[in-house]
């Protein structure tokens, strides 16, 4: 069994990665002077609070607190232990992990996610080299999947059998309590598991770390009794609202084609995926929820739908287009496909080249809602003219850009005959009526007694509502820092046998001089690893507050009464409660014995 990773390795695996690269695979990061500002992946957020300074190599969400170098945030993102961020970060620095560490040493994922590969490399073997899969591969060839779409999907097949995929795992040594939890079987009255999906083509699906924690199984046969999608049941690892098709492998084909594309299904993705667009993803089989629209907000806000193009698809289209302006915060586009077509048999019968045409001219929200009032509406008619006009205004009123306002208020005056300055009347009435609407419900909600006090309001809620340690303690935070980046302030410091007042910043001072000690070139960074995880958030917050390292003794002396005085301070209003209380008990000794020490901690602060 192999022991602690040796910490020259840790080292130079920190120091061959960026924080801000590794980062950036989870959440889209915006230069702001020193810092990258982003969208907390680990709390929703309305207001970027994330930060991450290249410089120190530290992340910092001033929203819920969270903070820390690089091994940290995939501790938190990824649910790893400290051992397994760091064989992550090797594995994107491209350094081989020492001999008996990682995936050589045994090391194994969560058993129901290790669970799952298994089935994925068993399901997919299957469909590729056994006569079983025969009839799966028949299928994947007549919908066109060739051995590249099948491998990078990884694709599989689940044979009619029902006891497959069961007696492989309980092969591979699974017991069946895990078996029984995993979601990939079902267990009969009498406790018997047999396999959950028969007879179909597999889709795995996974997170976004590229991990696979369920299934969706594509019906073969023409069983129309039987659902054309068997989707994973919700297990501790798989959360149907929270996961996105294709979604580990887009984000990264974002950053180069400029957007996501959100389809309605896994053929259309692959449709698209084998037509050049690599960013596609789809829901699971579900209506978009606002988990999944968060996690799209932190990758890009350029988001391109592309639902079918039948009456549901486009309705589907126009629900998820109102959740996506209702964020406000997204670049949003919309295809609208010709003949009803999905995506799969568009490219199918117009080809890759035309297919990508349509997605480049995706509608804006706005034109994409125009045209759909446009048809439901008889325009040669003037009652029913007037009808639209009143709901293209209302339709216009939502969009937020006075300019693109314009843009809109023009167009819909040239297609409908009627003049620009009847429109924006009505236009700037349908506006206040809005504020009007949006100050009502704030006000009730302020005003009704059921509102917690200090909850906060609709778009309030990225406001903290507590203080942290540091901010709590400016003064030692700024000894603390000075301390460790300073030598002369650490020496005079020292020499006047200062202790911090906190104990925890006490504590991260002796811990540093034992960090020092034993390293020739200490770093902020490593020690953040060598320190309790408690304490670890006094030091981030320390070094994001983007300090000065260089100080004057007059600083630090001034620095060290502050707290003195704040320490006599607390300590005379203990003495005066004790002095009343002594006085109520008539305990003569008592008085005197507090007064003399009241009137010496008057005299140190003169």
């Amino acid at each position: 069994m192999a022991g602690r990773i040796p910490e020259d390795f840790i080292s130079e695996v920190r120091s061959n990665v960026n924080i801000v690269d590794v980062i950036s695979q989870y959440v889209s990061l915006e230069k702001k002077g020193k810092d990258y500002i982003g969208l907390c992946p680990f709390h929703q957020e309305k207001t970027p609070s994330f930060t991450v300074n290249a410089d120190k190599q530290f992340f910092k969400c001033f929203g819920c607190g969270k903070g820390g170098n690089v091994f940290k945030f995939l501790m938190y993102k990824d649910d790893l232990t400290f051992p397994e961020s760091v064989e992550r970060v090797a594995e994107f620095a491209h350094i081989a992990m020492p001999n008996g560490y990682g995936h050589n040493s045994g090391t194994k994922l969560n058993p129901l996610m290790q669970m799952h590969q298994d089935a994925v490399d068993f399901y997919h073997r299957v469909l590729l080299t056994t006569k079983a899969g025969e009839r799966g591969m028949q299928y994947a060839q007549k919908r066109e999947l060739d051995q590249e779409i099948l491998d990078h999907f990884k694709i599989g097949y689940a044979p009619k059998a029902d006891n497959v995929l069961i007696t492989y795992l309980r092969s591979k040594g699974y017991q069946d309590d895990d078996l029984a939890q995993s979601g990939l079987f079902v267990q009969a009255r009498d406790g018997q598991l047999y396999d959950r999906f028969r007879d179909r083509l597999m889709f795995p699906l996974d997170n976004e770390n590229g991990r696979t924690i369920g299934f969706s199984g594509r019906r073969i046969s023409d069983d129309k009794t039987e659902a054309k999608y068997m989707n994973s049941p919700e297990t501790e690892i798989f959360t149907k609202s929270k996961v996105l098709f294709h979604f580990a492998e887009a984000k990264k084909a974002a950053r180069g084609e400029g957007h996501l594309v959100l389809y309605e299904g896994y053929m259309d993705v692959i449709a698209a995926y084998k037509a050049g667009v690599k960013s596609g993803i789809a829901s699971m089989g579900t209506s978009l929820t606002d988990d999944q629209i968060y996690l799209l907000r932190r990758i890009t806000p350029n988001i391109i739908i592309n639902y079918d193009g039948d009456d549901p698809g486009v309705h589907a289209e126009e629900r998820a287009a109102r959740m996506f302006n209702k964020d406000g915060n997204f670049n949003l586009g919309i295809v609208v496909l010709p003949e009803k077509l999905d995506p799969d048999e568009y490219v199918k019968k117009y080809g890759a080249e035309k297919y990508l045409e349509e997605v480049k001219g995706a509608l804006t929200p706005t034109d994409f809602f125009l045209k759909r009032l446009e048809q439901k509406y008889n325009l040669d008619n003037d009652r029913e003219k007037i009808a639209y006009l009143g709901e293209a205004v209302k339709e216009i009123a939502q969009v937020r850009n006075p300019v693109e306002q314009d843009m809109y208020t023009e167009k819909l005056a040239k297609s409908s005959g009627v003049s620009i300055a009847s429109l924006k009347a009505n236009l700037a009435k349908e506006r206040r009526r809005n504020n009007r609407a949006r100050n009502h419900v704030r006000n009730s909600q302020r005003n009704s007694p059921d509102y917690p006090i200090d909850a906060p309001l609709p778009g309030d809620e990225d406001v903290p509502t507590e203080q942290s340690v540091v901010e709590k303690n400016p003064s030692q935070t700024r000894l603390l820092y000075l301390f460790i980046h300073s030598t002369d302030a650490q020496k005079y410091m020292l020499e006047g046998q200062f202790h911090f007042p906190n104990q925890d910043f006490e504590t991260l001072a002796q811990d540093w001089l034992k960090y020092a000690e034993t390293h020739e070139n200490p770093q902020i960074d490593g020690f953040l690893d060598f320190i309790p995880e408690q304490l670890q958030g006094i030091i981030v917050d320390a070094e994001m507050a983007q300090m000065p390292k260089d100080s004057t003794i007059q600083e630090v002396d001034a620095l060290v009464l502050a707290l003195k005085r704040r320490n006599i301070y607390s300590r005379l209003n203990e003495l005066q409660a004790q002095l009343q209380d002594a006085k109520r008990k008539n305990d003569a000794q008592g008085i005197i014995a507090i007064t003399q020490e009241i009137i010496g901690l008057k005299r140190i602060l003169g």
